[in-house]
């Protein structure tokens, strides 16, 4: 990625420079960096929320009562994994910061699940693959991220787009493990 980010300023400063125009790259640069400053603090009042309400969850047992809500899914897409209370609650505990949009609080939770679950082997199972897959497709129910960065860009209704987040990861979801489970046939 640096490369990539390397070679997009390089070009950007030769084109600017070949066109006389150093002044508004400049302030495109500084422009830019302002935006994403702006950008991040916007965005820490909600990923901060979230994050202490999972590790509150965590701390008081509520993990436990959320495992119980999400486990007849996830004993089924994790049969070997929910065995263990450990791997159990950072399942559901990603698995519902997922299902909330909250991919920041999700994170934590889905990397302590993957390390659990690996178990410090080389290769990783069909059920770990499939945790990445979950992962990154995730189904949202209340994407709180995506709406809140939306608020924080002015916009009046930033919820407006729950029917198209609902079919679109609902559809990626459903590809991600067709295509997780037809590897896993396919590579047996």
């Amino acid at each position: 990625m640096t490369g990539i980010y390397l070679i997009f300023l390089l070009l950007s400063l030769v084109c600017a420079l070949a066109g006389g125009n150093t002044h508004g790259l400049t302030a495109a640069l500084l422009e830019g960096a302002r935006q994403g400053v702006n950008l991040c603090i916007s965005l820490a009042g909600p990923v901060s929320l979230w994050c202490g309400l999972s590790s509150l969850l965590r701390e008081t047992g509520g993990m436990k009562g959320l495992s119980r809500l999400v486990g007849p899914l996830l004993s089924k897409l994790f049969p070997q994994a929910w065995q263990s209370m450990e791997i159990r609650e950072a399942l559901s505990g990603n698995f519902s910061a997922n299902l909330l949009g909250l991919g920041s609080a999700a994170t934590p939770l889905g990397i302590r699940a993957a390390v659990a679950m690996a178990g410090g082997q080389d290769t990783a199972s069909v059920e770990l693959c499939r945790l990445v897959v979950l992962n990154t497709a995730s189904v949202q129910l209340l994407p709180a991220t995506v709406a809140a960065l939306r608020a924080s860009l002015g916009s009046t209704a930033p919820l407006d787009i729950l029917p198209a987040v609902w079919v679109t990861s609902l559809c990626s979801v459903a590809a991600g493990l067709l295509a997780a489970w037809g590897f896993s046939k396919w590579l047996r």
